[in-house]
């Protein structure tokens, strides 16, 4: 019965991230004119070139509200992913995974620190 749900979850997060394809591509493309237009901002020195990229940078705001229904794609491209590592029994961590080197120049500082002491 488990297997079942996942499969019918599965199903309906990726009918849902295919139908929101063009809202995500939309909602990139907005996140893409804000960051230029703040980016650009920054940057730019005379007062003239600040407004005009303000105004690039709220149009990106504007059509990034139109794309709200990309967010929903976001959200189903992740429960699709979840799905996939509960069908292959695999743990679902949102921690980055320690890895441990015995190579002294990766762990150089750590080694240093413990030296130091």
């Amino acid at each position: 019965m488990k297997k079942f749900g996942l499969l019918v979850l599965g199903i309906i997060a990726g009918i849902v991230a295919v139908a929101s394809l063009g809202n995500l591509l939309g909602l990139a493309v907005s996140a893409l004119v804000v960051f230029a237009g703040l980016h650009f901002y920054l940057k730019s020195d005379s007062t003239f070139l600040k407004i005009f990229w303000a105004i690039v940078g709220i149009c990106g705001l504007f059509s990034a509200v139109a794309n709200i229904p990309g967010f929903f794609g976001i959200l189903a491209i992740v429960g699709v992913w979840y799905v996939v590592k509960k069908w292959n029994n695999q743990s679902v961590s949102f921690s980055s995974p320690i890895v441990k080197s015995d190579d002294p120049f990766v762990n150089f500082e750590k080694q240093w620190n413990e030296l130091s002491k």
